[in-house]
């Protein structure tokens, strides 16, 4: 019985650990070609962590819409949780669907910042 309860809460312990870094590190490559304020493909980021991650992430489909993330547990919990799917846009503060969204890296930690269309994404890195 012993062993069992330790077995659980071992399982237990993982699953709350699993995709807590901001970037799993087993599953990002530095991509030089991608700066801060550039756009990034969608299949190249972890939607769960908000994170570009250089390499094509795990294709999660939920409601006809395609999601990425970048392990098991965020392919759980793109269908589960709406903050894995949707964002608030920086600009407009509306908030927006990942799938749809433009995409664009916000600092050098290679954090991901979502918006609902091409204007906002410039407005916000004062592009012209």
């Amino acid at each position: 019985m012993k062993n069992i309860l330790l077995g659980i809460l071992a399982f237990i312990a993982v699953f709350l650990v699993s995709c807590t870094n901001t970037k799993a590190e087993n599953t990002q490559i530095t991509n030089a070609q991608f700066k801060t304020g550039d756009i990034v493909p969608h299949d190249q980021v972890c939607m769960v962590n908000n994170a570009y991650m250089g390499k094509k992430q795990l294709e999660v489909k939920h409601d006809g819409k395609t999601y990425y993330g970048c392990c098991e547990n965020c392919k759980l919990r793109i269908p589960q949780e709406e903050n894995a799917r949707m964002a608030y846009d920086p600009i407009s503060h509306q908030l927006i669907d990942k799938a749809t969204a433009i995409i664009a890296i916000s600092d050098k930690n290679d954090n991901v910042v979502y918006f609902e269309n091409k204007a906002n994404y410039e407005a916000f890195f004062n592009k012209k």
